[in-house]
């Protein structure tokens, strides 16, 4: 899901330009206070990212596909129907789309304001920014297949989780009278009707749709490199920096503590889903047990800010708290699930 966090001023790396500002002040750093690290450091990253890119590239231009012939119409109509059959569709389909965070809100906010059951648009919110497309890609190009495939299993599981709980729980406090406001269709990203129309797979006889494509591609591209040349950096760092002994005694070893503390780690550290695999990677390499690595993606995968404000702008708090309790508990217990099988 795309960073759509915005800061109050104009920071120093704001005005550089986010994270292509953090990655230049990370190597200047490196470069005054390590001089002989530096070519390594920048040798590393460029190797990561050459061994990334078939993946990227493959990423990029599915997703491009997928918006510019309009398949993300056909989401909608998981959330018709039996709640049951909405909350496994909503899991389901949240896993594998490639909404933005801003393309989220209008969509959910789309699906509430047509009576859409709170239950299945928490099935949807807690899946959707753990796996994607590109997210899979890169995730098994760094961590190996296994790994992507699990956690794919994890996002939709979670999913259902936190879609059943709901259901369970719908008429209690938590959930009675769950919107701020009642929702308008419309945001973001271009998107004013964020399921009208039917799908065009040909898209190319359209001049308009090429566009989108053509746009949606370079957007992409642009946003997965700069996180990933971020992350490929502080991957770098750590190796070089962060003794393994620590990570091992926090983070390593069998049993609940490690997954515990991964789940507790990952939900206010999280930079951005994409950034994470390669850090997560660093970590392996330091010792973090897989299931503590797997807690880690789950719980700061859906309270990674951009996720996080999707939910924030049309539920009110007590739902939101609701979202980060599924979140945290499905992440120690797929951490649980992961490392019982690793």
């Amino acid at each position: 899901m795309t960073d759509v966090t915005h800061s109050q001023g104009p920071s120093i790396t704001a005005r550089m330009g986010g994270a292509w500002g953090v990655s230049v002040l990370l190597l200047a750093a490196v470069a005054i206070l390590d001089t002989p690290q530096f070519v390594p450091t920048v040798m590393f990253t460029g190797q990561a990212i050459a061994g990334t890119a078939p993946f990227i590239l493959f990423a990029v231009l599915a997703i491009a596909y997928l918006k510019a012939s309009g398949a993300e119409n056909l989401l909608a109509k998981a959330f018709e129907g039996n709640p049951v059959r909405m909350i496994i569709m909503a899991a389901l389909l949240g896993g594998m789309s490639p909404f933005c965070s801003c393309e989220v809100i209008p969509f959910i906010a789309a699906l509430l304001a047509l009576g859409a059951p709170l239950a299945a648009v928490m099935a949807f919110w807690l899946a959707s920014p753990l796996m994607d497309p590109a997210m899979f890609l890169i995730t098994s190009g760094t961590l190996g297949w296994d790994f992507a495939l699990a956690k794919t299993i994890a996002a939709v599981s979670l999913g259902m989780f936190g879609g059943f709980g709901t259901l369970l729980l719908a008429r209690s406090v938590i959930f009675a009278d769950p919107l701020r406001e009642r929702p308008a269709v419309g945001g973001g990203c271009g998107v004013q009707k964020p399921f009208s129309g039917t799908p065009q797979w040909k898209f190319w006889s359209s001049s308009e749709r090429v566009a989108v494509f053509k746009d949606t591609a370079a957007e992409n591209g642009l946003f997965l490199l700069k996180w990933l040349t971020l992350a490929y950096v502080i991957e770098a760092l750590m190796l070089n920096y962060v003794p393994a002994e620590m990570i091992a005694g926090v983070l390593g070893g069998t049993g609940l503590g490690p997954i515990f503390m991964g789940a507790l780690v990952g939900a206010p550290a999280y930079l951005n889903g994409y950034a994470a695999v390669p850090l997560v990677d660093a970590l392996l390499t330091q010792g973090m047990s897989q299931g503590a690595a797997m807690s880690f993606v789950i719980a700061g995968g859906v309270s990674c800010i951009p996720a996080a404000i999707a939910v924030w702008a049309l539920v009110k708090p007590r739902v939101f708290f609701a979202y980060l309790t599924f979140a945290i508990v499905g992440a120690m217990i797929a951490g649980v699930a992961w490392q019982a099988v690793a």
